[in-house]
């Protein structure tokens, strides 16, 4: 992968924003605009929103992140820990935490990992190209690597790993085929790809990414976005020329 230059883009999302943008208070789970599917088993999608900074390339950013959260009542696994971990702990509940599954490893993703996992004993799983931005913030390694294609079982609902660079080198999202979803992280927005203008990013291969994997996903599947509103691949899939023409 190579890096690309820093630039002034400071939205860790697409550089146009989000059209919708939340509007829960910060660590308090969120008012979804549109139901949000749950399995026969049970399984269903909890939404939080943390907030704190990123950084990256010399420069610091306040964000919201959203914060998602996948299981029944017995056990549930969480995509990223962004900021501060009480939140996410209460939203878990007495539920069995069976994974922090990261996106990436932008530390405005990872930096409540650390705690999480201490509180609840869960192991971290990372795509090992991401290294390069964990080892910033942390020591130690992630627990567990992912792969694409890996799958994951919580409850009656399987997790399938797609790997998707281009906002970064190992970021990946994650598709539950039975409720019709994935967990894009920061690969794809309402508005468009993630951010590519910054160290260990590429806008060809983010572009790459959407076409080839996330592309390939009926347009019905609805996107649960790393910030911002959700959106569907349906409503994303028009403007890929668009994207290309504007250069991100």
């Amino acid at each position: 992968m190579n890096d690309a230059s820093h630039s002034t883009d400071v939205s860790d999302g697409p550089t146009e924003e989000p059209t919708e943008q939340p509007t829960e208070q910060p660590g308090m789970p969120s008012a979804h605009s549109a139901p949000l599917p749950a399995s026969p088993g049970g399984v269903r999608i909890d939404h939080l929103i943390t907030s704190g900074t990123f950084s990256l390339d010399g420069g610091t950013w306040e964000v919201d992140n959203n914060v998602w959260l996948l299981g029944n009542d017995d056990e549930c696994v969480v995509f990223d820990a962004p900021h501060v971990s009480a939140p996410i702990l209460a939203a878990i509940g007495d539920r069995r935490l069976v994974a922090i599954l990261c996106t990436h490893a932008h530390d405005d993703h990872i930096t409540a990992v650390g705690e999480l996992r201490a509180a609840t004993g869960a192991p971290t799983y990372l795509h090992p190209a991401d290294r390069v931005l964990w080892d910033r913030v942390y020591d130690t390694p992630p627990d567990r690597e992912l792969a694409d294609g890996d799958e994951l079982r919580v409850g009656d609902v399987t997790v399938r790993v797609l790997h998707t660079p281009g906002h970064a080198p190992g970021a990946c999202c994650f598709v539950v085929p039975e409720l019709g979803v994935v967990f894009s992280g920061d690969t794809l927005f309402q508005g468009g790809p993630g951010a590519t203008g910054r160290s260990f990013s590429s806008f060809p291969t983010i572009i790459d990414s959407i076409t080839s994997r996330l592309f390939d996903l009926p347009d019905e599947t609805v996107v649960l976005t790393g910030h911002g509103g959700s959106t569907t691949i349906g409503a994303e899939r028009p403007a890929l020329q668009d994207w290309l023409d504007r250069g991100h």
